[in-house]
C-alpha cells in the first residue's frame, strides 16, 4: 500500500461526486466495464464446469447459482455503477445482492472466486472507502472460510488458499486506494477544466462587452465630428437665411448654396460612416489637402510646416476630426467674421496641430467641456497623443493636438 494512503477512510466518497460524469467520457468509457465483467463471469463458469472436483453435480449448481449475476448487473447494477454510486441506497443494495449472490457459489467451487476480480472494483466505484473495504474483505475471505467449513480439505490446500486469499484482499485494498486518488485526482482535474472553460468565457463576454462599448463610443464621436456638426451649422445657416430673405437676397441665395453643400457633405459623411470607409475629405486626398477643404469651409486660414508626408490613416483621421471639432466650436461661439487660423506641422517625431481663433474665448476654470471636446481628447488618447486647450476670456481660443508619429512611418 503506498505510504501516503491514510488509513482512516477518506472524507469524500469514493466517487467524490454529487452528479454522474460527463456522458461524452463517462459512458464510453463505462462499455469497457461491460466488456470486463462479462470476460470475468464467462471464464469464471469456464472454470467452475471444467474443473475436476466437487462432482459435475455440483459444478452444475454452482454455474446455475452464477447466472443471476448477469441480469441483476445488468437492470441494477449498471445503473449505480455509472453514476458511481450516487445513489449510496441503491449502491449499497447492488453490491450486497452481487456479494450475497457470488457466496454460495464461491463456497461450493474453489474456481468461483476468479469472479471476485469482476466485484472488487464494482465495490469500490459504487461504495464509500470503509464500506468498499467491508465488502472486499468479504469477498476475499468468507469464500475461502466456508469452502474449509463445507469440504474435507487437507491442510496444504487450506494455507495455500488462505495465503492466496489474503493476499488478494491487500492488493484489493492497496489497488482500491490508489484508485480513489487517482479518481479525486481526476474529478478535481474536470472541476478546474470546468472553471477554466467558464472563466474563458467570462472573459471572452467581457472582451465583446468592452469592444460593443469601444464601437459605440467611436461611432458617437463619429456622428457628433460629422453629422452633428454638420446639422448645427444647416440650422444656424437656416437662421441666417430667414433674417436676409428680406434684406440682402444675394446673401441668402450664398447660405442657401452653403446649406446645399453642407447637407451633401452630410449625406457623404454618412455613406462612408455606413461603408467604414475613411472621411469625406481625406478619400483620395493627402492630409494638408483635406484640411484645406475643411479650412476654405469655415473661412479659416491654413499653414503647413515641415516635410508633409503619407501617416497612418489612424493618426490622419485624428487630426482632421480634431480640427473639424475646433472649427466647429469656432462657428458656434464666435462671430462669423472671427479669423480662425490653422497651422499642421510635420517633424521627425510627432504631428502637430494648432487651430486659434480670436473669438471671444472661455474661463480656464468653467465647468466641464461639452462632448466634443472630451470626445477629442478620448480619440487622441487613443493614439498616445495629447490634446491641450488654451483659452482667456476675450483673447480668443488655441486648441493643440500633438500626435507621436510612430517610426514605421518615418521615411
Amino acid at each position: 500500500m503506498p505510504a501516503d494512503l491514510p488509513l482512516e477512510e477518506p472524507t469524500r466518497r469514493v466517487n467524490a461526486r454529487t452528479e454522474p460524469r460527463g456522458e461524452h467520457v463517462w459512458t464510453r468509457t463505462f462499455r469497457l466495464w461491460d466488456t470486463y465483467f462479462a470476460i470475468v463471469w464467462l471464464a469464471t463458469l469456464v472454470f467452475v464446469l471444467g474443473t475436476a472436483e466437487p462432482a459435475w453435480p455440483v459444478r452444475l449448481g454452482t454455474g446455475g447459482l452464477l447466472v443471476p449475476l448477469v441480469p441483476w448487473y445488468v437492470a441494477y447494477g449498471r445503473t449505480v455503477l455509472m453514476t458511481e454510486g450516487v445513489n449510496e441506497r441503491r449502491a449499497v443494495t447492488y453490491i450486497a445482492g452481487a456479494v450475497a449472490m457470488y457466496l454460495m457459489p464461491g463456497v461450493l467451487v474453489g474456481e468461483t472466486r476468479l469472479m471476485a476480480f469482476a466485484l472488487v472494483p464494482q465495490c469500490f466505484i459504487g461504495l464509500r472507502y470503509r464500506r468498499a473495504m467491508i465488502a472486499v474483505t468479504v469477498v476475499n475471505l468468507a469464500p475461502v472460510v466456508g469452502w474449509a467449513l463445507l469440504w474435507d480439505i487437507d491442510g496444504q490446500d487450506l494455507f495455500f488458499n488462505s495465503v492466496f486469499a489474503v493476499v488478494t484482499l491487500v492488493f484489493s485494498a492497496a489497488l482500491g486506494g490508489w484508485t480513489i486518488r487517482i479518481m479525486d485526482q481526476s474529478q478535481e482535474r474536470a472541476e478546474l477544466i470546468a472553471e477554466l472553460d467558464a472563466s474563458r468565457e467570462e472573459v471572452a463576454q467581457l472582451f465583446a462587452d468592452r469592444g460593443a462599448l469601444a464601437e459605440r463610443e467611436r461611432m458617437s464621436r463619429e456622428i457628433h465630428d460629422t453629422l452633428a456638426q454638420g446639422f448645427t451649422s444647416v440650422l444656424m445657416l437656416v437662421q441666417a437665411v430667414e433674417a436676409e430673405l428680406t434684406t440682402d437676397v444675394p446673401q441668402a441665395r450664398r447660405h442657401l448654396a452653403l446649406m446645399a453643400d453642407t447637407a451633401r457633405q452630410n449625406l457623404a459623411e454618412a455613406r462612408a460612416l455606413v461603408a467604414g470607409g475613411a472621411p469625406v475629405d481625406l478619400d483620395g486626398a493627402t492630409l494638408p489637402d483635406a484640411l484645406l477643404r475643411l479650412a476654405a469651409r469655415h473661412g479659416a486660414e491654413v499653414e503647413v510646416s515641415g516635410a508633409a508626408r503619407p501617416l497612418a490613416p489612424g493618426l490622419e483621421v485624428v487630426v482632421l476630426r480634431g480640427c473639424q471639432e475646433a472649427l466647429s466650436n469656432v462657428r458656434k461661439h464666435a462671430a462669423p467674421d472671427t479669423t480662425v487660423h490653422v497651422r499642421l506641422a510635420y517633424t521627425a517625431a510627432d504631428l502637430t496641430l494648432v487651430v486659434r481663433d480670436a473669438g471671444p474665448g472661455f474661463a480656464p476654470g468653467a465647468p466641464g467641456d461639452g462632448f466634443g471636446l472630451r470626445g477629442l481628447r478620448a480619440r487622441v488618447a487613443e493614439v498616445g497623443g495629447t490634446a491641450v486647450v488654451d483659452s482667456t476670456p476675450g483673447a480668443g481660443t488655441t486648441v493643440t493636438v500633438r500626435l507621436p508619429v510612430p517610426e514605421r512611418t518615418l521615411s
